[in-house]
């Protein structure tokens, strides 16, 4: 099972993921919002849902500058961000979706499957002493 090379690393996965399930999430609940509102011509409500809306918006470019630099630690592909790869024949997919996936076992299990090389990885730092070579005699 591979690690990631630093908890900056980590970080940056945990809050793309993060941010990728808020994604998922806010614009049908806005959309929703906005069909109560429209229905029930409800003036205050209607500016609840433009505002979830934008900040809908605001969510899918910070996520977007975020998942750039998720990479898996073998492939080196961001495994948060939208890329035009083909996917590991073994991939699975969350409701159509190799990213929420990913997104979902980051935040649920702490580990991910990247979907383009299949392999697993711990979401911890990996131990430092054991990349040194044993090349001294």
């Amino acid at each position: 099972m591979h690690r990631l090379h630093s908890k900056g690393a980590i970080t940056r996965m945990r809050f793309a993921a993060l941010l990728l399930c808020a994604k998922c999430v806010m614009f049908p609940v806005a959309a929703v919002v906005l069909v109560y509102a429209l229905l029930f011509q409800e003036q205050p409500i209607l500016m609840v849902a433009v505002g979830l809306f934008l900040l809908g918006g605001l969510v899918v470019i910070v996520q977007w500058i975020v998942s750039q630099h998720t990479q898996c630690p073998l492939c080196m592909t961001p495994v948060l961000a939208k890329k035009g790869c083909t996917k590991h024949r073994s991939a699975k997919s969350f409701l159509g979706s190799h990213r929420l996936r990913v997104a979902l076992a980051i935040l649920l299990k702490g580990s991910f499957r990247c979907p383009y090389c299949n392999e697993p990885t711990l979401l911890e730092v990996r131990d430092r002493s054991q990349n040194r070579s044993y090349s001294r005699g």
